[in-house]
């Protein structure tokens, strides 16, 4: 017999009536912000038991898929150091030229469950794990270098903001809603990761265009002793490029699938997908000369200040052989460092260090997940760890314990001298305390420095993503984003979007006045190339057979991908063509062909060019198309439009381009 929903309220917590936040014990919590911590700039404790309960019970909300991260597509590949950087670190991968070190990268967006689609408006994981010599390096990026909060003990508040609301589980893989919006603008750290969320950042055409950031403030550490910090960046080969909103919402219409798919084919193929590695470096004695707190991390060095030196290059280039047993299974923790790589005291990551291990052990089922085959190390590992779930090796020997005089010590601790992992000798000290550093506190300059920093085609896609994502929200929440989050940072922007979700843009207060930009920070500054675009090209029955294969070679012999599509999959001579309307569209495209012969164009043929119009893409035509721009609210004149048989430079340097944006 069921229960009634009556007999269910002694089980009911209620958390819209007026109660006083405590531990799952009972115990009345005084501070819910701040992560207790030797000093106010020291490392976190773990005694702070508040804190690690909530990451606890955080970490352990969703069984088996991840609770952030859920969707995600992995890659093997490898990783070369260009020079030797001895002078900052010890670490082998990164001192030995020519060595090649195996890597693994998993790419996933943040927000969505396992089977929501892969371009929302999100940040992406870029995560790589790195089999070295000396164990199993990971480097835990984004592809946005700041995130949402100061301490990790905000964590599970964000996500739960972000995620679908609990009532009624909707949006999925979404920020456009209430509880995110209501989070960001009462937690106004977030200011300047919100200004990437809504930049074309969070968008981009493909796993492969985007770069990636370590986010936090990590160390490296010569073999002397001697410490830097240090900021890592992964830069595309392929440069940085987007989708434009409108057109993300068509593409996960189209195929769900989109980025992931678009890699494995390009991989398949034997396009790999190629980042360089560089690192920003600030020597210790310099920790305090940038006008913002270094260990903060939702603030970026700018590029300008502090210049990205390219010290490797990673490939990728071999698909999994069995999604669930690589991609899904495997196990990051930005705690697994090699000897010459440290942590600092960011405490944010002071915070991940702990969380990770405990994710992994719920959701992999116990202590031994290192023991997959996607995340055992290439190297021997031997320690006195035993049993436990899913205990995959045979531990010969009488001893499991350490020190030992039956075993002879072993297995015995190294020297560093040796290779041993020894912990950077920095001094501490502070009185134990639950606060935040005064040089973490302003929460606006930077988020103006990205404004400033952006194209006018950027801004504009960000005043309208700001707009789109609070017209979904309920008039209180608009206003409440508006007066205490977008005010302070830009008067433009808060009147701009105020009218456009019709709400009274708030008095004028003191905007942040920072006046520098870093031009780093735009997408237009960036690489361009022909590797891997694709190209529709729209065929009608009576083009001749020559004119195809003609075509054909000429667009694969500069890189370019064509699909050929027309109503019907059908042969032009021995050529068969590839797609029809029903399957694909020029969304999916970087850029529209049309071949048309003298056959007025069909309905489809004319809905997919405006489109690629509309979203500023390369169209070009030839043989017989003229007629074509009878049919179409554009002329052959038109920015971005041009007649392949004449001018075929012209049209590849617009593809390569990316976008026409002062079509």
């Amino acid at each position: 017999m069921s229960k009634k929903k009556d007999d269910l309220q002694k089980d009911t917590i209620d958390n819209t009536k007026k109660a006083p936040l405590t531990t799952n014990q009972g115990l009345p919590v005084s501070e819910d912000e701040f992560s207790l911590k030797n000093g106010e700039r020291g490392p976190t404790l773990m005694e702070d038991f508040h804190f690690r309960e909530k990451m606890t019970h955080f970490d352990h909300e969703r069984i088996p898929e991840r609770v952030v991260h859920a969707r995600g597509f992995g890659v093997h590949g490898e990783f070369e150091v260009y020079d030797s950087l001895e002078k900052y670190t010890k670490a082998k991968f990164l001192t030995e030229p020519g060595k090649k070190t195996p890597v693994f990268v998993r790419f996933s967006t943040v927000a969505g469950s396992r089977g929501s689609m892969d371009i929302p408006r999100d940040v992406r994981g870029f995560a790589t794990k790195f089999y070295t010599d000396e164990g199993n390096y990971d480097l835990v990026a984004n592809n946005m270098p700041v995130f949402f909060m100061q301490d990790a003990i905000k964590f599970p508040d964000f996500v739960h903001a972000v995620k679908p609301e609990p009532h009624n589980e909707m949006p999925q893989a979404a920020s456009a809603h209430n509880t995110f919006w209501d989070w960001v603008s009462v937690n106004t750290e977030s200011a300047h990761m919100v200004m990437w969320l809504m930049s074309d950042r969070a968008l981009p055409r493909s796993f492969s265009m985007m770069e990636g950031f370590g986010v936090h403030t990590f160390r490296l550490v010569n073999a002397e002793g001697k410490s830097h910090f240090v900021k890592f960046h992964w830069k595309p080969k392929d440069g940085m490029h987007q989708v434009m909103w409108d057109e993300a919402q068509m593409i996960n219409g189209k195929n769900i699938d989109f980025n992931r798919q678009t890699l494995w084919e390009n991989i398949e193929k034997g396009n790999p997908a190629v980042f360089e590695l560089g690192i920003q470096v600030i020597d210790e004695e310099d920790e305090f000369n940038m006008d913002f707190d270094i260990l903060d991390p939702t603030k970026l060095w700018p590029e300008e200040d502090v210049p990205v030196q390219i010290v490797g290059k990673m490939t990728l280039n071999q698909n999994v052989d069995n999604f669930f047993a690589e991609t899904e299974q495997v196990a990051f923790h930005p705690g697994s460092v090699v000897p010459g790589i440290d942590f600092t005291n960011d405490p944010l990551l002071q915070g991940r260090l702990f969380s990770y291990t405990d994710t992994q052990l719920i959701r992999l089922g116990g202590p031994n997940f290192h023991q997959l085959p996607i995340n055992r190390p290439i190297c021997p590992f031997t320690n006195n760890q035993r049993d436990g779930y899913n205990q995959m090796s045979i531990h010969k020997g009488q001893t499991a314990h350490h020190k030992n005089y039956m075993n002879d010590n072993q297995p015995e601790p190294l020297s560093t001298e040796e290779g041993g992992y020894e912990h950077y000798h920095e001094k501490v000290e502070g009185r134990k305390i639950q606060a935040r550093s005064d040089s973490f506190k302003d929460h606006f300059s930077q988020a103006k420095l990205f404004l400033n920093s952006l194209s006018k085609p950027e801004r504009q896609h960000l005043y309208d993503a700001l707009s789109f994502e609070l017209g979904k929200c309920d008039v209180e929440i608009r206003k409440l984003a508006i007066s205490e989050l977008l005010n302070k940072i830009d008067r433009d922007m808060t009147e701009y979007v105020a009218g456009r979700v019709g709400v009274e843009a708030p008095p004028e207060v003191e905007e942040s006045t920072y006046e520098k930009s870093s031009p780093a920070l735009s997408m237009m500054n960036t690489n361009y190339s022909l590797d891997t675009r694709t190209v529709g090209v729209i065929v009608m029955p009576d083009v001749a057979e020559e004119t195809l294969t003609e075509a054909k070679s000429k667009l694969e012999d500069k890189g370019l991908q064509p699909t050929f599509i027309s109503d019907n999959i059908y042969q032009i001579g021995s050529m068969t063509l590839d797609a029809t309307f029903d399957t694909v569209h020029s969304v999916l495209f970087d850029s529209m062909i049309v071949i048309s012969g003298r056959q007025p164009l069909p309905a489809p043929a004319i809905e997919n060019l405006e489109i690629a119009y509309k979203h500023k893409k390369a169209i070009g035509f030839g043989t017989d198309s003229a007629s074509i721009f009878d049919s179409l609210s554009f002329s052959e004149d038109a920015k971005g439009v041009t007649d392949i048989e004449k001018d075929f430079d012209g049209y590849l340097d617009d593809v390569k381009h990316h976008r026409i944006w002062d079509r």
